[in-house]
């Protein structure tokens, strides 16, 4: 967006808490120039009736998840902002076995998520959410005998591909070696099986990341024009891409250019494998107000959002 949209997004801030929600996706914790884009959202605040081991979708398509393995119990009292009450606990369980016992989060279908069909042959999307670290980051690999390895990365939170296996996405807010270091990342593929490309903060990710302070973060995918971009509490973060070349396969005809026309296999949330088959880069953390939407967000919105939750 450009500046003469700035006064409009501003005064929708300011409005944007007095009129009630017609409907979930209209709440009014949510930036009204991004409701209709909400695909799905969590704020850990709406257990699902008769299953408190599962949340209720606050956005528009209805995909509840599973709190896997820790269920009620993840839903812990804290305030990532003014407006939130509870958060989701995420964590390591059991750093010196092999099993799949990692609190974490999400849903999962060999066949698909329909209900995520938002995400299928899709221009751009974003992954935005309050984030805050607990504890150890990165844990103790689970899956190697060797008690001083560590895993690569620390899962946030990504919509899969569609044909995951449970770890391969579409879009993705993670944290992941680059270069040897530990990084904040957007990790993006537009195609089924093809390449993907990331997007790494330059920034030490425990400068992003500070250990007990809750922390907006946000990722932009724009498959059509091959960008990416970060952000911490509403402000770009600097940043570089992994791989040169054409890794998203964009090159020539036609346009534009979209992810896979099919529909994603999930959501996962605090690591890996969603349909809990294997233990893989947990993170010690709390997560609040995730939000995933069918849209690359613009830097005003990002902005925005972070002031509507913090504005006091």
């Amino acid at each position: 967006m450009r500046h003469r949209y700035l006064a409009p997004v501003l005064a929708l801030v300011l409005t944007a808490t007095v009129a009630t929600p017609a409907a979930a996706h209209d709440r009014p914790g949510v930036l009204p120039t991004l409701r209709h884009n909400l695909v799905a959202a969590y704020d850990f605040e709406h257990p699902v009736p008769g299953d408190p081991a599962q949340e209720r979708d606050q956005g528009r398509s209805g995909t509840n998840i599973t709190l896997i393995n820790g269920g009620a119990a993840m839903r812990v009292a804290d305030n990532a902002h003014r407006g939130s009450g509870n958060a989701i606990q995420l964590q390591q369980v059991n750093p010196a076995t092999t099993g799949n016992d990692d609190w974490k989060a999400g849903v999962y279908s060999e066949t698909g998520v329909p209900t995520l069909r938002a995400f299928n042959a899709v221009k751009g999307a974003t992954v935005m959410g309050w984030f805050k670290m607990t504890g150890q980051n990165p844990s103790p690999n689970s899956n190697t005998e060797n008690p001083a390895d560590q895993y690569g990365a620390i899962g946030l939170a990504g919509v899969l591909s569609g044909n995951s296996q449970g770890h391969d996405v579409r879009a993705l807010l993670e944290l992941i070696t680059v270069n040897g270091e530990l990084r904040v990342v957007a990790l993006g593929r537009r195609v089924d099986g093809g390449s993907s490309q990331t997007f790494a903060a330059s920034e030490p990710w425990q400068s992003v990341l500070p250990l007990n302070e809750w922390v907006f973060l946000a990722a932009t995918f724009d498959y059509d024009d091959t960008t990416m971009k970060l952000y911490k509490n509403g402000h770009p973060l600097d940043g570089f891409y992994t791989l040169t070349g054409d890794p998203w396969a964009v090159e020539g005809a036609p346009e534009p250019d979209l992810t896979s026309a099919t529909d994603p296999r999930g959501i996962k949330i605090g690591g890996s494998y969603p349909q809990n088959t294997r233990e893989n880069n947990p993170c010690n953390c709390r997560m609040d107000d995730l939000m995933f939407l069918d849209r690359a967000a613009a830097p005003i919105e990002i902005w925005a959002q972070y002031k509507l939750a913090t504005r006091g």
